[in-house]
C-alpha cells in the first residue's frame, strides 16, 4: 500500500511561484509512476504532469513551460514546481502514484492523496 501525502499549497499572486510536495507513506515510490492532477470547483479532475520511474516526464498543454514535475528518490518525495501561475491555475492539487506505465488518465494511478489547495489571486 502506498499514501501520497501533498502539502505546499497555499494563496500566491498572479505570476507567482509555489512548490507542491509529494511525500510517500507505506512502501517506497521509487518504482511507481507518478502524477499531479488538479480540480477546480465544479469542474473534473484534469492532468497537470507526470513523471516515470525512470524519469520522464509529461504535461499538460496549459501548463508546460511553466511547471516541472521532479522526483527525488532518496527523498521519497515527488515536486510539483509552479512558475508564472494564473488565476486559472487555483484548484485542489492531488499526487497520485501508479504501478503502470505513466500517462495522463487518472485510470493509470492507483493511490491518491487528499489534496492541497493552491489559489492564485489576480
Amino acid at each position: 500500500q502506498v499514501q501520497p501525502v501533498e502539502s505546499g499549497g497555499g494563496l500566491v499572486q498572479a505570476g507567482g511561484s509555489l512548490t507542491l510536495s509529494c511525500a510517500a507513506s507505506g512502501r517506497t515510490f521509487s518504482t511507481f509512476s507518478m502524477g499531479w492532477f488538479r480540480q477546480a470547483p465544479g469542474l473534473e479532475r484534469d492532468f497537470v504532469a507526470g513523471i516515470s520511474w525512470l524519469g520522464s516526464t509529461l504535461y499538460a498543454d496549459s501548463v508546460k513551460g511553466r511547471f516541472t514535475i521532479s522526483r527525488d528518490t532518496a527523498k521519497n518525495t515527488v515536486y510539483l514546481q509552479m512558475n508564472s501561475l494564473k488565476p486559472e491555475d487555483t484548484a485542489v492539487y492531488y499526487c497520485a502514484a501508479g504501478d503502470r506505465v505513466y500517462g495522463s488518465s487518472s485510470k493509470l494511478y492507483d493511490y491518491w492523496g487528499q489534496g492541497t489547495q493552491v489559489t492564485v489571486s489576480s
